[in-house]
């Protein structure tokens, strides 16, 4: 046993690492030798003991060494033990195996669930905000009572709003509830009027035929844009004309429409009711005044600093009064949609179970693994204090081991669950029930920075879980241990 741990360190002899495991085997074994002559010219001859023997002076055992020596022969004997074919015995293959796959699989499920919750959440966000923007400002009472009641929302108000640190966009709007009639059936719709400065990106990635019109705010297109819904339930189609009636204090008016594009977004709270028009015509049936509308919609730079711009803009515009009287207030996204954003916030804690589950299941296997090979290694271990190496030394030998296994765990894993992703990503495979989850197929969201920081976290606690096993070596008696089969 002593002569294959020799050999083990003996070829990296040509590097300056090898050279320092050479001397401290080395070391180890003059040590030996020192010591048990010591002991016998003790024995033989008491009057040598009053002259000092420069045999006391030896190299110091293995592990107490300073510098390289005491940080290299760990690290190498644990690579030998790795890479040994042979040393993989009947109980350690399996074990081994083990480990690396509870590494592997738990990875792949942390990568994937995380991946999957970020491309869901920010897909429905993403959906949410499309229809309405992540902040709106109106008259106090619409945002209250749901009723439409008009704000002065000229060139000015809107330039006020723009200047706004964290603002990128802003965009007019107005809304009139109406009826669409067909030949054999009718839809109550709302109408929403948009004008030049609409942000349609997120439209254009909904379309499922035709296209969007260029609205205006000082002339009327008569053209509307359509939910799938509605299409489905009118049978309407691109190109057709159909009649919208509105009822107010002056009784009901008709207005004829055409239809210029379907859209589908799958968030069917809104694709039942929304459809789209030019801002002018909506003003003009609501009876406003030219530079009244429903509001503004802000479009914010980050997401993440929604909280902050949302207090901006409550400082800004809250509370003040237009010229006709009417008072502004203002609402983020997350407070007009409380539902959606805090069913999107249990998923948040559901990832953390998911991925303390895992971690869980990656270092109890590797706690089994690294103990089977703690116990297959006994006489292994025997030798090594035998020779005088420390448990400290001979501990940290068995942790780069499984800090070997966990980095082959790593790879595995990431290579499966990047994989899964990248499938997944490109094809589409798994499909959702759109009118449940709001998303056709399994959404995912590629975030390089939380994936390394995941495998550099899975990494440092599995370790972390293994210090205390690795204690199991300082119970080990050289003498029994190596008489251990």
């Amino acid at each position: 046993m002593t002569s294959r741990i020799a050999g083990w360190l003996l070829p990296p002899l040509q590097g300056r690492a090898g050279v320092g495991s050479y001397h401290a085997i080395s070391s180890i074994r003059y040590n030996t030798l020192s010591t048990r002559n010591i002991s016998h010219t003790s024995n033989t001859s008491p009057a040598s003991n009053d002259k000092p023997d420069s045999r006391l002076a030896s190299p110091s055992p293995a592990g107490e060494g300073r510098g390289g020596v005491c940080g290299a022969l760990p690290f190498f004997l644990a690579r030998r033990i790795f890479s040994d074919d042979n040393g993989k015995r009947k109980v350690s293959r399996p074990a081994i195996r083990i480990a690396t796959l509870g590494v592997a699989i738990g990875l792949a499920v942390m990568l994937v669930s995380v991946s999957v919750v970020l491309g869901f959440k920010h897909t429905i966000r993403d959906k949410v905000t499309g229809f309405g923007s992540h902040i709106q400002v109106a008259d106090f009472m619409t945002l209250q009572m749901g009723e439409q009641y008009p704000v002065v929302m000229n060139d000015s108000m809107t330039s006020v709003l723009r200047n706004i640190k964290g603002v990128a966009h802003v965009q007019r709007y107005a809304v009139k509830q109406g009826i669409i009639k067909t030949d054999d059936d009718f839809l109550g719709v709302a109408f929403k009027g948009v004008g030049p400065d609409f942000d349609s990106t997120f439209l254009h990635s909904n379309m499922v035929t035709g296209g969007i019109p260029r609205f205006s705010d000082t002339a009327s297109s008569n053209r509307l844009l359509v939910s799938r819904i509605m299409a489905d339930k009118l049978n309407l189609h691109c190109g057709q004309k159909v009649f919208a009636y509105f009822i107010d204090h002056n009784g009901v008016r008709a207005r004829r429409f055409t239809i210029a594009g379907i859209y589908e977004t799958n968030l069917k709270r809104y694709d039942e009711v929304m459809c789209y028009t030019d801002l002018y015509t909506v003003v003009k049936l609501n009876g406003w005044e030219p530079d009244q509308a429903s509001g503004a919609e802000l479009t914010i730079s980050d997401f993440d600093r929604l909280d902050e711009v949302s207090a901006r803009v409550t400082r800004k515009v809250n509370r003040t009064v237009d010229h006709y009287g009417e008072t502004y207030s203002s609402a983020n996204v997350k407070e007009l949609n409380p539902q959606i954003f805090s069913w999107l916030g249990l998923m948040d804690l559901n990832v953390w179970i998911i991925l303390a589950l895992m971690v869980a299941v990656a270092g109890v296997t590797m706690i089994s693994g690294l103990l089977i090979i703690i116990l297959e290694r006994t006489n292994m271990i025997g030798v090594l204090k035998a020779l005088g190496a420390r448990n400290r030394t001979i501990r940290h030998t068995f942790m780069w081991f499984a800090v070997f296994i966990i980095g082959r765990g790593l790879l595995w894993g990431n290579a499966l669950g990047l994989g899964l992703l990248a499938l997944q990503h490109f094809t589409g495979l798994v499909k959702l029930d759109a009118q449940t989850y709001y998303v056709s197929t399994v959404p995912v969201e590629f975030n390089w920075l939380l994936i390394a920081l995941i495998n550099v976290v899975t990494l440092l606690l599995c370790i972390l879980m293994l210090v205390i096993p690795s204690f199991l070596i300082s119970h080990i008696h050289p003498a029994k241990s190596m008489r251990y089969e």
